[in-house]
């Protein structure tokens, strides 16, 4: 049974609540509804869900939404059947019963929007499924994982160029929150939207400050930005798996209700506590990047990070995830030539080819770059997107406590001086020691006590 077709702005009211659209909402949504292609480049909190469900409604057929994250399928799913919409996932989670009732739906024709695993999509038995059903949209969400200049790549994403010759004539839609230029350009390609329509919105989050301090004692600058933000939600991302725990159980001795959540976890243990975050309050999450795609919190009052992460993408997408209401929200994070590199090796040591590591080490330094700014962190991080921002932006540290700044153009001269003298093959610390006279065994040793510098 479907729900009868109607305009964009009659479902948009009466099954979602809303009585405009936002921004380009309406022009994607028309758009897809009268059968055209469409790339969304909106910033999280943009609404890009309601950018496919909307049509997906007022289309006749069933929508199939591909998305890599199973808490997103089952929060949407949930959301949209509470509003009386006939949804559904095709997923891991479900057991043989479950998965065979969403079959016999999308065979009868009972749903509307079907959310689905790329690596399913793919699968010959799931094609010709669909090939049988009548289908209104493609919806690809999280898009940037197509491309290899992504910081989320995922090879079967790469599989889902056949939707166009498999299914000619059907809508397709892909849709991100972090792509830079490149990655954009390479979504385009990757999944044959060469014809589409690209919708691109502002990645500007005016509501979010930013902060980025040196790592001296990480617990305790952590605790002294959270000692303002008692009672409020927000998340606390660490790199590794025992970092997330010692922190949550640091955290709650210190009088701040934490819980951790990565991917070791009992998954039993991790749906609690990641639906304790989501509706209660004042819950800090503390997490790995397993944590947050696709989690619907509007209220998230802050993200912190005590690792730096990857790339300028990357650390986007995981500081997006807060103040996805509008009101204000913090960005605060904490890092240390440790964690670049600590990276660095992470990178190296993977099974990436060189041409794709090379990359990762670009956007890692131009992370990095961004950390040790002087000026206006909005414009730099905005500028990696192709976006300009005059800056003074008001609402990050720099602007709001500018640094101190000096000249340092003879120092430089005597780094490079002191690093070439002694054959560029030593660290920081040693050439640091070289400059200062300081008379270390490995100074002496080497007879760098010696050199003019």
């Amino acid at each position: 049974m479907h729900l009868t077709a109607r305009d964009p702005e009659t479902i948009l009211a009466e099954v979602f609540g809303h009585a405009v659209f936002r921004g380009q909402q309406g022009d994607v949504v028309r758009h897809v509804t009268d059968g055209g292609d469409a790339v969304v480049l909106f910033p999280t909190g943009a609404g890009k869900s309601l950018c496919y469900q909307v049509p997906a409604l007022c289309r006749p057929g069933v929508a199939i939404i591909i998305s890599p994250l199973i808490a997103l399928m089952r929060d949407q799913v949930e959301a949209l059947k509470q509003a009386g919409v006939p949804a559904a996932m095709l997923n891991s989670s479900l057991n043989a019963d479950e998965a065979r009732i969403v079959r016999d739906d999308l065979r009868e024709d009972r749903l509307k929007l079907l959310y689905v695993a790329p690596e399913r999509l793919v699968t010959a038995g799931f094609q010709q499924m669909l090939q049988d059903a009548h289908i209104s949209l493609f919806a690809i969400d999280e898009a940037h994982c197509v491309s290899q200049w992504g910081h989320d790549f995922r090879p079967e994403y790469r599989e889902l160029s056949g939707i166009a010759a498999n299914f000619p004539g059907v809508p397709r839609m892909a849709l991100t929150a972090t792509a830079d230029p490149a990655t954009r350009a390479d979504i385009i390609d990757r999944l044959g939207l060469q014809n589409a329509t690209v919708f691109a919105s502002s990645f500007d989050r005016p509501n979010i400050s930013y902060t980025m301090v040196q790592r001296q004692k990480g617990r305790e600058q952590l605790l002294d930005f959270l000692s303002t933000r008692r009672g409020e939600s927000g998340i606390v991302y660490c790199l590794s798996r025992k970092k997330v725990e010692e922190a949550a159980t640091w955290l709650n001795g210190q009088g701040v209700r934490a819980l951790p959540y990565h991917a070791g976890m009992d998954a039993g243990a991790r749906s609690r506590n990641q639906d304790a975050f989501i509706k209660e309050d004042g819950v800090v999450m503390t997490a790995t990047v397993a944590f947050g795609m696709g989690i619907d919190k509007p209220d998230v009052r802050f993200v912190a990070h005590l690792d730096m992460p990857g790339s300028i993408e990357a650390y986007y997408q995981e500081t997006g995830r807060a103040g996805r209401d509008g009101d204000p929200a913090a960005a605060w994070m904490c890092y240390a030539m440790s964690d670049v590199v600590l990276r660095r090796r992470m990178i190296d040591d993977g099974a990436a080819p060189e041409e794709v590591k090379r990359v990762e080490r670009s956007k890692l330094n131009a992370l990095l770059n961004i950390c040790e700014t002087t000026t206006c962190r909005r414009q730099a991080i905005l500028s990696w997107f192709g976006e300009a921002h005059p800056g003074n932006c008001g609402n990050c540290d720099n602007c709001l406590t500018p640094a101190d700044t000096w000249d340092a153009t003879d120092a430089v001269i005597k780094a490079m001086s002191a690093i070439y003298r002694t054959g560029e093959r030593f660290g920081m610390m040693h050439v640091v020691d070289v400059l200062t006279g300081k008379a270390t065994e490995k100074v002496e040793r080497l007879g760098h006590d010696k050199l003019a510098v």
